[in-house]
Order: C-alpha cells, then structure tokens, then sequence
C-alpha cells in the first residue's frame, strides 16, 4: 500500500494503467469524505479536506459547500500503484439523479459507500440499480465502522439479501465503534492498525488478533472458492486439493469482480482516516481497465447496424459527451469519455447525434474545478473539451469517416415545476438566456412556456432541484426572480380503447384545405410511454403526410385533453384516412390528428396520473405512532418498518402532491431527530374525489 506521488508526465496512454471510477452512494454515506482521504493518500491533495470546515476539493460550488451535500458530480484525475484513477464523485440526493445517471453510463467501474449504522438506505437501492443498468462492476466501502450502533456483519447480510448478490469481504473489521482500530487483510492474513498518526498515512502490520481467526477463515475459504470458480486453472488445483497462493486468489477475485459474480466488500471510517488505502488497492487490483472490458457497441447511423469498437488507441475516435457544465473562465466546457482512438487538440470530430463537425479547441485534464492543459488524449480517458459548441449530454464524437452513434443517456421525467418571472420586464430577455444555459447543464431541467398565461414554468426532480437552481441563477448569473409555489407534475392517460375521426376541410374560394383520418386510441401499461402505429394500407392516406398526423397527435397530447396535462401511456394507431388531390397539405393532417386524438381521449375513458413517491423515514423509536398517522393522513401507505439500533426505519409510498413541506413536519414531530427521504416510484391514477377537487380548481 505504497504512496505514489503524482507527475504529470506520467499521464499513460496504456488502458491497462487507468481505472475510471465512480464514488456512489446514498445521500450522507461518506462519499465526499472518502473522495478527499483517496486525493490525500494518493497524494493529489497535501490537506484533507472536510466538508463541516467547507473546504473540500470536490464540493467546489458554494451551495455545496454551504449545504454540505454534492450538487455536481466532479471529476478528478490521481495515481495509486502507478495506476491512473479517473474519478467522478456522484451525488447522493435523489434530485441530483441526472448526475448519478450521466456518471455510471461512462465508468468502468464503482466504489458503492454504505453507512455501518444505517446499512443499505433507499437511494442506496435507487444508484445500485443505476450501475445494475449500466454493467458497472463495484466494490463495496462499509464506512463510518466507528459510529455507535455500526454493525459490519448486518450491513453485510443486508447487501448479500437486498440485491442478490455475493458480496465477500477482503477486509474484516478489528473492533467495531469507539473500538475499532484497523482491518484484517483476509487474503495476505495480515492485520493493519492505524495506530500511529491522526492523518492515518502510517499503519503498522501485525498478526491477525486470536480472537478473529475463526471467522477470517470462514471468509477466506469463501473468498477461495469464489476465486477458483472465476478460472479453469485455478478450479482444477483447488479441486485436486491444492493450496492458492495470495496472487492466485488475487486473480481469480479480479476475474469473478469484472464478470459481476462477487462483490468485494471493504470497511473502515473515512473521517476518521482508517480503512481507505486497502479500498485503493481494490480500486487497482479487482475493478475492470478499458482494457478489461474489451469493446463497445454502438449503431451504424446510416444502416442501423452494430458496430463494434475496440477501447484502444488504435480503433477510430470514439467518445461520449456526458456533461456539459458552463464555466465563467472558460465558456462551455464538455465532459466526454474516448471509449477508442486518440483525441488532438485543435483538431476536428463529427458529432453524430447532431450531424455537424465540431473544432476541438483544448484538452483539460479536471480536478474538480481545476485543470491542466494537455495536448491529446487516448482511448480510456475522460477530459473536458473546449470548442464544441453545439454537443450536448449524450451526444456521440466520433472521426468522420469511420461513424458509430453510442446508446444515449436516458433521464427520468420532471415531477415537479413551478413558474418564475423576472422580478423586472427588461430582464425577459435575459432569463431565456440563463434558462437555456441551465437546461443545456442539467437533462432533468425543463423549461416551457404556458402560451394560455404566458407563464414560463420550469420542472425538476424535485423542490431542492428547483431550489439550487434559482439560487444558481442569482449568484452565478446574476439573475434575480420571483417564483411561485410548487406544482406536481400530473400526466393525462386513457384508460378504455376508443376510436375516432379527425376532419379538418375548409374551402375559401381558392385552394381549400383537407385533411381525414381515423384513429385507434388504446391504453398501455404505467410507465411505458407512447407509441404510434401507421397501419394505412393501400395509400388511404400518402406516405408523406403520415408524419403530419404523428406530429398532430403529440401536439394534442402535450396540451392535454382532461385538465391541460401532458398525456402518456397511450397507443395511437391511425387505420384509415382519404386525402385530396389538391387540397390536402401536411398542415391539414396535423390539424386532423389533433382533432382525431381530442376527440377520441374523450370516449376512451380519461384519468388523471400523479406521481408517487417512496418515502424513506428514519426516526427514534417512540415517534413512531405519530409519522405512521401523519403518513396515513397524507393518503400514504406504509409498507414495512425495520430496527436499526435505537431507530426505525418506515418505509412507504405517498403522492408528491400531499409532501409538501414533508421534511419540516418530520423534524417538528420528531424533535428534529427525524430523518426523512423521498424519491420518485412511479406514476398511479388520481382518486375520484381528488380528481373532482382539481377540476374545481381549473375552471
């Protein structure tokens, strides 16, 4: 566990000596801290930075800083073993999602932090799930081990059952609470104390205590038969009885960690400085290199069929922008990852998404927000480009001549919006702009405009989005606003099948206007969006005004038809239709697919859909009467409670629309010792008798 210093020359261009990385976890686990003990112990950082003093290296933004929470997730660049890790620390609060999402979709592999106390939280399942999706391969950091109540065998166990997975120490705790002192290595069977400075840069080597021999030998025989089960070879010597060597298991580990069998778990207290360096040499030894992972899939734009990259610097450019982040210094900076090739600065890349060449001014390598200039970058690096200015998150870079689009980002719906103004009509103006930079930042950020009030609303994952963004435009861009109250973002759905007729004929005089269709309107399951069928057959209608009907059809769904919601869930099918020779145009056909889907979503039975929320309440014991009844009175269904300690844990789910002011009431009903947490779950049909209440409202 040796200190690398770092030198900028030593930046490699072998995949196999770089490691891109993400620190994930739920809202408060430890990620921050962990980051900056691994930038000081890895020497990227001479001072360790903490987050109650404000003076971390990756939470940089004030608001992050003032809060004590990660706003933006932030990459940085450092060297352990000789090995380049690219890291990116992730939020941990839900309304930040779009930045957890972005981050899994261009690493290689995770660093997952649970809290010892609390073990496995909601946002926990929501950001595993997330590396689940994007075949991340993880290893596990138990921290806060030195917090009263830790317990390192039930945080295990809760790991092993809620996600199915064999998660197995390499370390084993000594000590545990006020006690705890160092770690076990399971597989060299050696003890490490961090006894000998605060700064935790020195530990001593001993022998493993007597009394934890039983139980490292448990784990070690699982960690040999995981070992063994990952490589042919090694198999066959574990079954002829042989013993396997510490750099034999080590292998057989790396091989089961990048396949996804195992999941290594470590442990120890970030803030207390004991633990990390052993999660370090995981980081190097069992996650995957761009090598380890071989290829990258992606489409051929103009055929549609797969095409394979390999991630080395030979293969043509391939890179993905992930991010895109306005910099007062520098003007739009783009975050992207180069899965194959190499990138110049200076030189020009194809944005296939967009279909234009972009000039790719300057190469920065990013630690947080700092950087350092460089001339190229190779195949498994992630850098910021400045110069492209109409790339945007998810988009594909690739060398013209050789084209690939990679799979996009996908971000969650907005569940919640509210309408702002300039507090002064000069500054019209000037908002489109900042809302529009914002918008370009952040996927999960919409802006529109109600052209009935002429309202511009804006929508988010939630009301600390909203919050730090307005804030955001006061300090950052000198935008002052007012806002209004906080609305749900309801949805519109059918819930029969109907079918219906869309005519739009007018004549005047000279060249009238004609448009027929007929339309098949079907309800579809919760979640699974819209979707639109052409079934003409025999030119009942021309090929070219198909797209006209389409577009009439989502103009009509985004006004809504019951209460002005945007509609979803819904197949369209458009069966027949006549056209005229002269009079019909593509303006004709959009009007008769907007009348034919307002006509038909009123016989085909419309609802109204609410976002739900899954409600996460970490109280003491004795309140727990009191949030089970406040919950129950919020049209809220409780769906388990679990001991943690001196605590429990209610879990449940609940409308957005009854959460108002949720975290306030928890705290004044609890003393200010109430925790709660909430993200969005899915979309449900609204009761009855609420709906009757919101359609009083409207008229």
């Amino acid at each position: 566990m040796a200190q690398q210093s770092i030198v900028t020359k030593d930046r490699t261009n072998d995949p196999e000596k770089i490691r891109n990385i993400g620190i994930i976890a739920h809202i408060d686990a430890g990620k921050t801290t962990t980051t900056e003990r691994i930038l000081f112990y890895t020497g990227r950082s001479y001072k360790i930075g903490n987050i109650d003093a404000g003076d971390t290296q990756m939470d940089w933004m004030e608001q992050e800083r003032e809060r004590g929470i990660t706003i933006v997730s932030a990459a940085t660049t450092t060297f352990w073993r000789d090995v380049r890790i690219n890291i990116i620390d992730t939020p941990g609060h839900v309304d930040f999602t779009a930045e957890v999402e972005r981050s899994l979709r261009v690493l290689d592999g995770a660093v997952m932090v649970f809290d010892a106390e609390e073990g496995v939280q909601a946002q926990s399942e929501t950001v595993w799930r997330q590396a689940d999706k994007y075949n991340v391969s993880r290893v596990v950091f138990i921290n806060k081990i030195d917090k009263l109540g830790a317990d390192f065998e039930k945080t295990l166990e809760q790991i092993r059952t809620r996600f199915a997975v064999q998660a197995i120490p390499l370390v084993y705790p000594i000590g545990v609470e006020s006690s705890f002192k160092g770690v076990v290595d399971i597989i060299t069977q050696k003890a490490f104390l961090w006894d000998k400075d605060e700064k935790g840069t020195e530990y001593t080597i001993t022998e493993i205590p007597d009394e934890l021999k039983d139980i490292i030998a448990k784990y070690r025989a699982e960690i040999v038969e995981a070992a063994a089960e990952a490589d042919d070879a090694l198999l066959e010597k574990f079954l002829a009885g042989e013993e396997l060597s510490a750099e034999e298991i080590k292998k057989g580990v790396r091989a089961a960690t990048i396949a996804y069998k195992i999941v290594p778990v470590y442990t120890g207290t970030s803030l207390r400085n004991k633990g990390v360096q052993p999660v370090l040499d995981g980081v190097v030894d069992y996650l995957p290199s761009p090598k380890d992972l071989g290829q990258i899939s992606g489409k051929n734009p103009k055929t549609g069929e797969e095409v394979l990259r390999k991630l080395t610097k030979d293969d043509p450019l391939t890179a993905l922008a992930f991010k895109i982040q306005l910099d007062p210094h520098v003007g739009k900076l783009t975050y992207a990852r180069i899965y194959s090739g190499i990138l110049k600065a200076g030189s020009y890349v194809y944005n296939v998404t967009e279909g234009q060449r972009e000039r790719v001014g300057r190469i920065l390598l990013m630690h947080a927000n700092q950087r350092e200039e460089i001339d190229s970058a190779y195949a498994g690096e992630i850098v910021g480009l400045i110069g492209p200015k109409n790339t945007g998150t998810g988009d594909t870079l690739v060398d013209e001549a050789h084209q690939i689009v990679l799979e996009e980002i996908s971000f969650p719906d907005p569940v919640i919006s509210m309408a702002i103004e300039p507090k002064t009509k000069s500054d019209q103006e000037k908002l489109s702009t900042v809302l529009q930079r914002l918008s370009d930042e952040d996927p999960t950020f919409q802006v529109k405009v109600d052209h009935e009030t002429g309202q511009t609303i804006i929508s988010g994952m939630g009301e600390l989005h909203l919050e730090i963004l307005v804030d955001r435009m006061k300090r950052e861009m000198g935008m002052d606003v007012n806002v209004g109250k906080p609305q749900v973002a309801y949805r519109e759905t059918i819930s029969k099948t109907a079918e219906a007729e869309g005519k739009y004929i007018r004549q005047s005089g000279g060249r009238g206007q004609y448009g027929h269709c007929f339309l098949r309107l079907e309800p579809r399951g919760r979640g699974e969006g819209f979707e639109f069928v052409n079934a003409i057959k025999g030119g009942a209608i021309p090929s070219e005004f198909i797209p006209s009907v389409q577009k009439g059809v989502i103009e009509a769904m985004e006004k809504g038809v019951l209460l002005g919601y945007p509609m979803t869930d819904m197949k369209v099918t458009l069966y027949d239709g006549t056209f005229h020779d002269v009079d019909s145009s593509d303006m004709a056909f959009k009007i008769a697919g907007s009348i034919g889907l307002q006509e038909g979503s009123k016989k085909a039975g419309l609802t109204l859909l609410e976002p739900i929320m899954k409600v996460e309440v970490t109280i003491p014991e004795e309140f727990m009467g009191t949030v089970i009844g406040d919950l129950s009175s919020r049209r809220g269904r409780v769906q388990g409670t679990e001991k943690h300690g001196n605590s429990v844990v209610i879990t449940g789910l609940a409308p957005l629309s009854e959460l108002s002011g949720y975290v306030t009431t928890i705290r004044s009903l609890t003393q200010g010792r109430g925790n709660p947490y909430m993200e969005p779950a899915h979309y449900e049909e609204v009761p009855q008798n609420v709906l009757a209440k919101l359609k009083s409202v409207r008229i």
